[in-house]
């Protein structure tokens, strides 16, 4: 029987059972596609990620991503919490740990910064590897159907909704209020119904739904639903909140412009989470948005296989 040893992490919070757990296989040489899909749902965390030495040896390590259903290419919560385990470590494949790791990953080379205070890592940041996309628009009566709200409760007077990405495609839609955020439920018949291209040549249907405050309106409440990969709802969701974070920048009317936001989730899940994201758009384009986030560990372990 054979072992790998695991660390769960809490990553978008620094206080324990909060924010969205994470496992990470901090060495998952010898696990086939197979096993890693098999772990990956054994947990049932919304994302597990797998620890491996870099192709390129100037890389800290390759890193892949399992949803309890399926690999994605890249996502915001699992390069936090993965940077912030490794770096508990004096060294990742025989290599010490800096303050800057570069993650080979499926959606390119993902570069994260660690904020420390002495040996203490206070957060990790993360820049987003792929430029910012749009697709197709959705009707709202879609979005409200599949989380068994009001159409009109749908607001499009900014935006209506449609499919954003910076690596990971998601839904984005604005609610009319924070009561109607809370009522949200989704209806899993009604996500196969909308399932549709993604911008990275999948088939999927990921909503995330958020209000913005009338009085700071860079601060924004959100849920995300994704029913179709068996998370039928994540309590922070890191490469969501970026792709939202980098339209809503994009729709502004300055042509340069560096934009702070944060991303409050997992309210109603008991689950807080804090997500900071910035954005720099410059000559009308958004060229830069990072993922920031704090850690806090939970478990450490072994699997047998």
């Amino acid at each position: 029987m054979n072992r790998v040893s695991f660390t769960t992490v809490d990553v978008f919070t620094s206080t324990r059972f909060e924010g969205n757990p994470l496992a990470v296989i901090t060495d998952a040489r010898g696990l086939g596609d197979v096993q890693m899909q098999k772990i990956a749902a054994e947990f049932g965390y919304s994302e597990v990620t797998f620890v491996l030495p870099p192709e390129n040896p100037e890389n800290t390590a390759r890193v892949r991503i399992f949803t309890p259903t399926t690999e994605v290419p890249f996502a915001g919560h699992p390069n936090v919490g993965t940077a912030f385990v490794l770096s508990q470590q004096s060294e990742v494949f025989g290599k010490p740990v800096g303050s800057t790791l570069r993650f080979e990953e499926q959606a390119g080379l993902v570069r994260v910064d660690l904020k420390r205070d002495g040996n203490h890592v206070l957060s990790a940041s993360v820049r987003a590897p792929q430029s910012f996309m749009t697709g197709r628009t959705i009707n709202p009566e879609t979005v409200a159907r599949c989380i068994s709200i009001p159409a009109e409760a749908v607001r499009t007077t900014i935006h209506s909704p449609l499919v954003v990405s910076v690596g990971l495609s998601f839904v984005v839609a604005e609610l009319v209020d924070l009561p109607t955020l809370a009522l949200a439920r989704p209806n899993l018949a009604c996500f196969k119904d909308a399932a549709g291209p993604t911008l990275e040549g999948n088939h999927d249907f990921s909503l995330f739904v958020y209000v913005r405050s009338s009085n700071s309106p860079w601060d924004i409440r959100a849920r995300m639903f994704a029913p179709l990969d068996n998370v039928s709802e994540d309590p922070a969701t890191g490469s969501a909140s970026a792709a939202l974070s980098a339209y809503l920048v994009s729709l502004v009317p300055e042509p340069d412009i560096a934009r702070s936001l944060t991303i409050e989730q997992g309210v109603e899940m008991g689950r807080r989470s804090l997500i900071s994201i910035e954005v720099i758009k410059d000559q009308g384009i958004v060229t830069d948005v990072t993922i920031s986030g704090s850690c806090v560990l939970v478990i450490k372990g072994e699997i047998a296989y």
